[in-house]
C-alpha cells in the first residue's frame, strides 16, 4: 500500500478544478477504509467489502481479490467525487478535493451536503480554516480512528 502523505499534488497549478480523486487522496482512503476480502458486516448493520465498499452487490459470504477490490473503490468513487463537484462552489486544489471526497466517502455525500463546511466554503470563507475547524467536528464523539482520518484530511487539504 502507497503512502498518501509522500505523493502530494501541489494544489493550485492547474486552471481546471480536479474532478477525479489523485492517487494521494485514494491512498488516504484506503488507509482508513482497510481491506476485506470477504463480506462482513459493518457497525451500521451494512454488508460491506474491499475498501468500504456498500449496497447490493455486497452479499454475505462473498469475497473478491485485491484489483477486484481497487476497481470497486474506484466506481464507488465516482459517486463521491461527483457529489463534490456538485455541492461544491468555490474552486479546490486536487489535495482540497481528495481531502473532501475522503470525508464524503467516509460520512456520506448527504452529511457533506448538509454540512456547516459546504455553507462556510461555499460563502467564500477562507478554506483552509474551514478544513480545520469543520473537518474535526466529525468523528462520532472522539473515536480515535475517525479523529485521526479527519487530521489526515484537513493535512491533506491544506498540504
Amino acid at each position: 500500500m502507497g503512502d498518501w502523505r509522500a505523493g502530494k499534488v501541489a494544489g493550485g497549478s492547474s486552471t481546471a478544478a480536479p474532478t477525479k480523486t489523485a492517487q494521494p487522496g485514494i491512498e488516504l482512503i484506503k488507509e482508513f477504509e482497510g481491506l476485506e476480502l470477504t463480506a462482513y458486516t459493518c457497525p451500521a448493520g451494512v454488508f460491506t467489502i474491499g475498501y468500504g465498499s456498500t449496497g447490493p452487490h455486497v452479499k454475505p459470504g462473498m469475497t473478491i481479490t485485491e484489483p477486484e477490490a481497487e476497481a470497486l473503490l474506484k466506481q464507488d468513487l465516482t459517486r463521491f467525487e461527483k457529489a463534490v463537484v456538485d455541492l461544491i462552489d468555490v474552486s479546490f486544489t486536487q489535495n482540497e478535493f481528495d481531502a473532501t471526497v475522503s470525508f464524503a466517502f467516509n460520512c456520506g455525500a448527504g452529511a457533506l451536503a448538509d454540512s456547516t463546511f459546504r455553507r462556510r466554503i461555499n460563502a467564500g470563507e477562507d478554506k483552509a480554516t474551514c478544513f480545520k475547524e469543520e473537518f474535526p467536528r466529525w468523528t462520532s464523539g472522539g473515536m480515535a480512528g475517525l479523529v485521526r482520518r479527519r487530521n489526515a484530511e484537513v493535512a491533506l487539504a491544506i498540504s
